[in-house]
């Protein structure tokens, strides 16, 4: 595993504004599975949120490598591509959804999402990037 890429100040204040991210995780046969998601930067890395049941998560407890794109809508000629390794815990996962919810839409996620708790337990997925390419 290579060393820790930095984020650009750039990506960072985009990151920490409710723009989606694209991830691509590898599938059991090798192709690639893509989902967006909301997103929070913590430092460097890149966090998440998802159930235990996903394909993106089961995918990422077989194999922890992931490509995150982050491409504005309003900017569509920028954008970053953040490759590195994930590490996935339950811990925390409540309160990152409860967290980004309120930064995407302004509400509680239960208030957001009203089946939400039938949902499965929620994960935090930790990006750490190994490489950051892109125009952002």
């Amino acid at each position: 595993m290579s060393d820790t890429a930095q984020l650009s100040d750039a990506l960072k204040k985009k990151l920490d504004t409710p723009v989606f991210i694209t991830v691509a995780t590898i599938q059991p046969d090798g192709s690639p599975q893509l989902s967006p998601v909301w997103v929070k930067r913590d430092g460097n890395d890149v966090l998440f949120s998802t159930t235990v049941d996903r394909r993106k998560t089961r995918n990422l407890r077989r194999d922890p490598r992931v490509t995150v794109q982050v491409q504005p809508f309003d900017e569509p000629y920028t954008y970053a591509e953040i490759r590195g390794r994930a590490t996935v815990t339950e811990e925390g996962g409540q309160e990152l959804i409860d967290e980004l919810s309120l930064k995407y839409t302004g509400k509680p996620y239960a208030e957001f999402n009203p089946a939400a708790g039938q949902d499965a337990a929620r994960v935090v997925v930790r990006v750490t990037p190994d490489k950051v390419v892109g125009r952002l």
